[in-house]
Order: C-alpha cells, then sequence, then structure tokens
C-alpha cells in the first residue's frame, strides 16, 4: 500500500488540516481552511482502507465496528496532536474521518471570545451553552474555558464527560476530572447523575444529546454547580427552543421556569473562512440571562430575545450580525460571507448597502 497512516497524519499536522477523510474509490483527503483537498496517489482499495484503521485502533473497535456499524474514539500522535476518530461501515468497506485536535490550548484573545465571556467562568452556579454546528470549535473554546478556571480557581474540581476525550488537561490550580463515554462510564446521563457525588464545582457536559442529560444537566445547574454544555444549534432563541422541545408537553413550562433561572448564557459561535490570509475566523453571538430575559424565557416568548441582545451590549451582549459586520470592516471576511452567514439578511443588506454609500461619501468629500 502507498500510504502510511503516520505520513497522513504528520501531513495534516504540517499544513493545519482540520480532517482527514478515507474512503474506498478515491485518494485520501483532508479539509483544511474548510476547503477539502485529495492528496496526491492512488485512489483507496478496501484492503487499503482497512489496513489504515488498524494501524490506529484495536481489535475490540474493529469487532464493535463490524457488529454495529461505527465507533469513535480519540488517539495520540505522538506530541504533535490529538485525534478525534468516527471509524464506520460505508458500502460494506471499512471508512474514517479522522479529526485534528490542536495539543495547544488557544487562549480566549487568540480564538477570539469577546471578553465579557470570561466573567461566566467565575459564576458559582448556573448553566452556560456553547452551540453552534459541527466543526465551528466549540469545543476548543470550552476546552480554553476550562482552561481558565483550572488555572485560576484553586478552590474548583472541574469534571469534564467527554465522547471522546480531546483536550487533556493537567491538575493547575484546580483539581480535574476527566471521564470518557463507553471507556469510564456508559453514557452522559449516567456520568452526569454519579458526578453530584464527586465534589464538583464545575461541571462540562461534552454534548446535552438527549432528554435524560439535559435534565440532568439542569439539575446540576440548579444545585449549585456550574456547568458548561454544548448543543448542535445556532442562536440563542432556538438553542433554548430546542432544550424546552426535546420535553414532554406537560413538562415544558416548568422547565422554562427552571431554564429562566439557571441559564447564564448561551454563546453561539462560526468559523467563517478568512479573505485578507488562509484560514477562518471564529464569529460569536452572547446572550446573556438578564432578568428581562429570563421573563422572556418564563413567557415562551423566545422570538423576542434577539431584540433583548441588540440592546444588551451593557451586559456583555452581542448579536451575531454585528458580529459579522465587525470583521467584515476589519476587512477580515468577505461580503459575501456575511451575507450568506447573517441571522437576517435583508437587514445585514440594507445596512452593507449604508455603510459603503457612507464611506463612499466621505472619500468624495475627502476628494473635493
Amino acid at each position: 500500500m502507498s500510504y502510511q497512516m503516520s505520513d497522513l497524519l504528520q501531513l495534516m499536522v504540517s499544513e493545519g488540516a482540520a480532517d482527514l477523510h478515507i474512503r474506498v474509490g478515491i485518494p485520501p483527503v483532508i479539509r483544511l481552511h474548510g476547503v477539502l483537498h485529495r492528496v496526491e496517489g492512488p485512489v483507496l482499495k478496501p484492503e487499503d482502507t482497512e489496513e489504515l484503521m488498524r494501524s490506529i485502533t484495536s481489535e475490540d473497535h474493529i469487532q464493535h465496528i463490524r457488529e454495529k456499524g461505527g465507533a469513535d474514539f480519540g488517539f495520540a500522535f505522538g506530541e504533535l496532536a490529538r485525534f478525534r476518530v468516527s471509524a464506520f461501515k460505508e458500502k460494506g468497506n471499512f471508512a474514517l474521518v479522522l479529526r485534528q485536535i490542536p495539543s495547544k490550548l488557544l487562549t480566549m484573545e487568540q480564538i477570539g471570545i469577546p471578553p465579557s465571556a470570561k466573567e461566566l467562568l467565575y459564576k458559582p452556579r448556573g448553566l452556560v451553552l456553547v452551540t453552534g454546528p459541527t466543526g465551528s470549535g466549540k469545543t476548543t473554546t470550552l476546552a480554553s474555558m476550562i482552561n481558565i478556571i483550572n488555572e485560576e480557581r484553586d478552590e474548583a474540581h472541574i469534571i469534564t464527560i467527554e465522547d471522546p476525550i480531546e483536550y487533556y488537561h493537567k491538575h493547575k490550580k484546580a483539581v480535574i476530572t476527566q471521564r470518557e463515554v463507553n471507556v469510564d462510564v456508559p453514557n452522559f446521563a449516567e456520568a452526569l447523575r454519579r458526578a453530584l457525588r464527586q465534589d464538583p464545582d464545575v461541571i462540562l457536559v461534552g454534548e446535552l444529546r438527549d432528554l435524560e442529560t439535559m435534565e440532568a444537566a439542569i439539575a446540576a445547574a440548579e444545585t449549585g454547580h456550574l456547568v458548561f454544555g454544548t448543543l448542535h444549534t445556532t442562536g440563542a432563541a432556538k438553542t433554548i427552543d430546542r432544550i424546552v422541545n426535546a420535553f414532554p408537553q406537560n413538562q415544558q413550562e416548568q422547565i422554562r421556569i427552571q431554564l429562566s433561572t439557571v441559564l447564564q448564557a448561551v454563546i453561539s459561535q462560526l468559523l467563517v473562512p478568512r479573505c485578507d490570509k488562509p484560514g477562518r475566523v471564529a464569529i460569536f453571538e452572547i446572550m446573556v440571562n438578564t432578568p428581562s430575559i429570563g421573563a422572556l424565557i418564563r413567557d415562551n416568548k423566545t422570538f423576542r430575545i434577539q431584540s433583548d441582545i441588540q440592546t444588551g451590549a451593557k451586559w456583555g451582549m452581542v448579536t451575531l450580525d454585528s458580529f459579522l459586520i465587525e470583521k467584515w470592516q476589519a476587512g477580515l471576511i468577505a461580503e459575501e460571507e456575511v451575507i450568506t452567514k447573517s441571522q437576517d439578511p435583508t437587514t445585514i443588506l440594507q445596512k452593507l448597502q449604508e455603510m459603503k454609500q457612507a464611506k463612499a461619501e466621505a472619500e468624495a468629500s475627502g476628494r473635493s
């Protein structure tokens, strides 16, 4: 076989690629700055993909893939990087997708999170949700937040529940316990129930993927813990609706009341290609739960939350659309990205036209 997994992983690390796709019928493919590129070389045969998979996993995982159709796990590539792996069957053959997890933790400033988000890390209790589509950098943002708590809060015991563990944290000022689903504990909900007996101060739930986990996370936040979790939603209103709608109709009013008090903030994020140089820039929306927003959640008026975020700068709030415009003005992202990623494209388009017109008029008066 002409491909070695170590060479492909080395290529990912040196190029800064986010993902590696291994499929029968095409050469290996890497995702670089959001774009897929084929590695030069022959197409992969069924025996090639199986051999590449065997080079990074155990016979137990392979048996699990044969029986269940797939397996997720993480592994370290020496000191260079860690990888999250999804191995699965496709048209009867083995296939792999590897996501690179940088070994170096980024600071909140390097990620570009507004400074107001840092205040959330010192809250004694409550629920902080980091949301966005797959591949939008939620894990990196949460790892950065956990690292700050780990470095600065000597009274904190942090428990992370992940599937799989991506960033490995060392004990710093805090004590940190990292539990992996399917390795250390059967599922998220069970891990959360157990966590409450392990003297936690801060709990990170890798994904609020089912009703049981959501219930347990809300209960943990209510009983005096600071809980971080992720959801695959964009925007604060959609995130709140997603949680409420996961519950049976007869429980939804109760959940709205609980959320209105335990929710501290929703941080939504996207990664947008840069136009000034290769790479991507993180775009954020931050909603902080004020008494006004709490009332909107309680009264089932989440559609009005957006206007509260627009006028909530003094609370550290920022809308996704204003963040996009700010990055466009700074020359980091293209106009079409602002329009396609915005939550209100019509208003954004109008605002962009007005800004361009004002700029043209200012330049004209400067010349005259």
